[in-house]
């Protein structure tokens, strides 16, 4: 058996509804801007251009229902509510007709992003890792097996803060679907088992603060909520 200088982390995990085995997580993709009036909320055009991706890291989850810290190096941390996919078979050059019999199932996720530093990297033109793969910056919940709730193209998507509501919309108002996404990442990345795509926000994405308890979710799928300590 191989040995290692130091222990390798834990495997980043998911829990699956229904089930006692985890989904392991091999990498998080997001898709930006996928909803039009988010588009328009970020100062970008809601026209179908090609999709842009960028990542987290897969140890930057969260379950759902936990308490985390509000995270370092930002006076403006925002939050974003999305369906999220997990993939149980990959490739490269997946046609869109065939990329649903890639998904495992679905969950609700939360991108967090600090805002101000992903400003500042707008107006320097560089990178957005430092406002999006920060630690904790992935809160996901449980997958559902599509077997259980099939491949939802639409219904309400929705976040609350401390009870209120802030972001609302639903899911046929994505302007790239599922298979799309699948279809166009496949022809950038090889995907394998166990990639996660979040798939994009609906308007109304703004802050957070410390004691704020989120709650949100998307219909037929299933639901999250985080407390920011």
């Amino acid at each position: 058996m191989a040995s290692y200088v130091f222990a390798p982390p834990a495997q980043p995990a998911l829990p699956v509804k229904g089930q006692t085995a985890l989904f392991p997580v091999h990498r998080i993709y997001c898709v930006g801007r996928n909803f039009a009036d988010h588009a328009m909320e970020m100062g970008g055009d809601p026209s179908r251009e090609p999709p842009f991706f960028f990542q987290k890291n897969p140890d930057t989850l969260v379950a759902s229902g936990a308490t985390m810290p509000y995270p370092s190096g930002t006076r403006d941390l925002h939050h974003e509510i999305e369906m999220v996919v997990g993939l149980k078979a990959g490739g490269e050059n997946i046609p869109a007709e065939k990329a649903l019999d890639c998904v495992f199932g679905y969950g609700v996720g939360i991108d967090l992003t600090r805002r101000d530093l992903q400003a500042e990297m707008k107006k320097l033109g560089r990178s957005w890792e430092v406002a999006k793969a920060f630690e904790n910056a992935a809160p996901c919940s449980a997958l559902v097996p599509a077997e259980s709730c099939g491949h939802p193209q639409a219904g309400r998507i929705f976040l609350k803060i401390n009870g209120q509501i802030r972001q609302q919309g639903d899911l046929g108002q994505m302007i790239w679907k599922v298979p799309e996404m699948i279809a166009t990442l496949s022809t950038l990345f090889r995907l394998v088992p166990g990639d996660l795509i979040y798939c994009g926000t609906p308007s109304g994405v703004g802050p957070v603060e410390m004691g704020d308890v989120l709650e949100g979710g998307v219909e037929g799928v299933g639901d999250i909520r985080l407390t920011i300590a």
